[in-house]
């Protein structure tokens, strides 16, 4: 499976952006799809994950953001609201057999897009 993001940009705080994840290389729709975030000088953090019958959401996103997927388009999404400068960093999309905010437990990774909110 390899995954390509995409949709990473500037934005003012308070503003949106939607990420896309791409999968090509066979169908994705049994795996969960989900996605991390990097902030510089810090450690990969756990943004959502969606499966075919769960959304899971980290605390700091809940309410902002939301985790969708297109199973015939083999694609997953992240809308991303109300945008904040601590939600700055390179955004990766995944995909794994569960879903989990442990990033080692993901087997599949994509390339990063980043997103940079001033403030």
């Amino acid at each position: 499976v390899q995954l390509q993001a995409s949709g990473g940009g500037l934005v003012q705080a308070g503003g949106s952006l939607r990420l896309s994840c791409a999968a090509s290389g066979r169908s994705v729709t049994s795996y969960v799809m989900g996605w991390f975030r990097q902030a510089p000088g810090k450690e990969r953090e756990f943004v959502a994950a969606i499966s075919r019958s769960a959304i899971r959401y980290a605390d700091s996103v809940r309410g902002r953001f939301t985790i969708s997927r297109d199973n015939p388009k083999n694609t997953g999404y992240l809308q991303m609201n109300n945008l904040k400068p601590e939600d700055t960093g390179v955004y990766y999309c995944t995909a794994g057999a569960v879903i989990t905010g442990a990033r080692n437990l993901y087997d599949y990774w994509g390339q990063g897009t980043l997103v940079t909110v001033s403030s």
